[in-house]
């Protein structure tokens, strides 16, 4: 088995998503506490996808996520760079491709929304990623990502700095196939910019109207943003 660096080499990042695929959905809940189903149905009513509309969810693992969008009727495209994450999925009633968030295989203006939950901070290049999402929505179309983020009251951060990753890597290591995999996870939590950051590094990438909600205390962080039409 193995894991990923914080340098966050593709392959690297790869291989160890395919390594812990068929049982990543399960892990996830366990770490979570359940909150990941919660998070899932609020970043599904800020991206508000409608019947007629093109979603692609980016980064999109087995696809869970990807049917919680399709719900309201938008044809939604699961997308991931896990091979083993998309055969993990494959069960799952919508349509899946294999794709590199920085070098996506769609033409420009192909989408009217793109979504990312849970795994931006997985890019090697956050602002090159987020360009060429860009390159991909059409004029006025919407960014939605849900991310892990920084609590912004300081008893809280304290606590989940400390001593809940701590914990999720605890649960992690007793739930995962690879374990070594959930010891890179938490690390790039406690690596990843707070709400504020991140939403410069958005903006900075050619997005407007950025906005962010916080969900759990400022566990998870949900930002949304517009292609300027």
């Amino acid at each position: 088995m193995s894991r990923a660096s914080l340098d966050k080499d593709p392959h690297e990042v790869a291989a160890m998503f395919d390594g812990v695929a068929s049982g990543y959905d399960r892990a996830n809940s366990f770490m979570t506490f359940g909150f990941d189903r919660r998070w899932r149905t609020t970043t599904a009513r800020v991206l508000d996808a409608r019947r007629g509309e093109k979603v692609l969810d980016l980064a999109a693992g087995t696809g869970v996520s990807t049917v919680e969008y399709a719900r309201g009727g938008a044809w939604c495209l699961a997308a991931d760079f896990s091979f083993g994450m998309l055969r993990a999925g494959k069960h799952r009633n919508v349509p899946m491709v294999a794709a590199d968030a920085l070098n996506l295989p769609f033409a420009d203006e192909s989408f009217d929304a793109v979504t990312i939950s849970l795994a931006l901070r997985n890019f090697v290049d956050t602002k090159a990623a987020l360009t060429e999402i860009a390159r991909v929505v059409k004029p006025g179309g919407r960014l939605v990502i849900c991310e892990v983020s920084t609590p912004p009251f300081a008893p809280i951060r304290f606590i989940h700095r400390r001593f809940m990753l701590k914990l999720l890597t605890w649960v992690g290591k007793r739930t995962s196939s690879n374990p070594e995999a959930y010891s890179y996870l938490a690390e790039s939590m406690l690596a990843w910019p707070d709400q504020r950051t991140l939403g410069e590094i958005i903006a900075g990438a050619g997005w407007t109207d950025v906005e962010w909600l916080n969900l759990t205390f400022g566990v998870v962080a949900i930002h949304r943003a517009r292609k300027p039409a």
